[in-house]
């Protein structure tokens, strides 16, 4: 590397996670404003990852023009390695996290959260859940990847799956996620919806094989297999494709941080019934019904989701506003551009305060 970064992002995670997706979607725009440079797993479109013990080398000395390096961490091992490199190996290095958990973090997390020098929040309510909040800065969506589709019915054919549109579920498969309450929704849904085709796309660790046996062997005796499929772990770069040919996105976590998936499905057009977690009610905006961009349904109410599945996909009328208010409250509030930009100035101020 010819020239120092100033900023070192972290990303250990292998697997392409919600949190693997928020880095990259802001560090392609960052690539292009500031000197950064990616340790760990490597992620489309962004500069090609280092090495964790380059990444140390290189912050031994001062940026130039910068009293210090900044290591932008989101995970628990992330800020492990921060804080070795800080107060071990005695690097001049400031370290920040981004916390979207809308709970109390468990006793080691807030361990490590104490000793970050400055903590970005996703939301109010994460906010309140650690210590030193600088920012309150909501995820962002690549813009330039996430577009909405100029054929919904072509896209979905180039799938090869049934029917003529998707309602997508996306998310690693376990109980918390909901998998299972989706699934019951569509099991409730897909007889009133023929040409529809319920699809899941996420990974499954082996912890929760048999959670997700169990759910297979439901959709069995339903008759609904073909129509009700697990995808598995769908690569990033094909997920916009996937979402072009759906016409709805159901997420149903029993507890989410901030939950990104939604607006990736929002920038593709896609009106969003939510269960009451995460950040959901916020974007969706259901509480002005000017504005709103899908429907929020009590936490584990399966019943009440493929309620609004049906009234949604049966009123044509009110689909394509929540599918122009989707497009309009994404562009407007959830960009990664705007996401990038609050981030660098965090860093900005923390570079200006030691100089001051």
């Amino acid at each position: 590397m010819s020239i120092k970064p100033a900023v070192i992002v972290t990303n250990f995670n292998p697997r392409f996670t919600g949190v693997s997706a928020t880095i990259a979607s802001v560090l392609k725009v960052q690539k292009n404003q500031i000197q950064v440079a990616l340790i760990g797993k490597a992620l489309n479109g962004c500069p090609p990852p280092i090495k964790k013990r380059d990444a140390i080398k290189l912050s031994r000395e001062k940026p130039e023009g910068k009293p210090f390096n900044i290591w932008h961490v989101r995970r628990n091992s992330e800020m492990q390695l921060a804080i070795f490199a800080r107060d071990v190996l005695r690097l001049p290095i400031k370290i920040v996290f981004t916390s979207a958990a809308q709970r109390r973090h468990s006793a080691w997390p807030r361990l490590l959260i104490s000793k970050m020098d400055a903590v970005i929040a996703t939301s109010k309510e994460a906010a309140s859940f650690v210590p030193n909040v600088v920012a309150t800065i909501p995820h962002g969506v690549d813009l330039d990847r996430f577009q909405p589709s100029k054929n919904q019915k072509e896209n979905w054919a180039k799938t090869g799956m049934p029917g003529e549109y998707g309602i997508i579920s996306m998310g690693r498969i376990r109980p918390e996620k909901g998998t299972d309450l989706f699934v019951e929704a569509m099991i409730d849904a897909l007889p009133k919806l023929p040409k529809a085709t319920a699809i899941i796309a996420g990974a499954t660790k082996p912890k929760d094989f048999s959670f997700r046996k169990k759910i297979e062997e439901r959709i069995k005796q339903t008759g609904l297999k073909e129509r009700i499929r697990f995808l598995g772990e769908v690569p990033s770069h094909q997920m916009t494709d996937l979402l072009k040919g759906c016409r709805l996105l159901v997420a149903l976590p029993r507890y989410e941080g901030f939950g990104l998936t939604p607006l990736e499905g929002m920038a593709c057009g896609l009106p969003v019934i939510a269960s009451n977690t995460g950040h959901f009610k916020k974007f969706l905006n259901t509480e002005d019904a000017d504005k709103a961009c899908g429907k929020i349904v009590p936490l584990e109410d399966h019943r009440k989701a493929s309620e609004e599945v049906l009234n949604l996909l049966s009123d044509r009328k009110l689909f394509d506003e929540f599918s122009q208010n989707a497009l309009l409250q994404v562009a407007k509030n959830h960009s990664a551009a705007e996401e990038a930009k609050a981030i660098n100035k965090v860093y900005e101020k923390l570079w200006n305060e030691e100089k001051d």
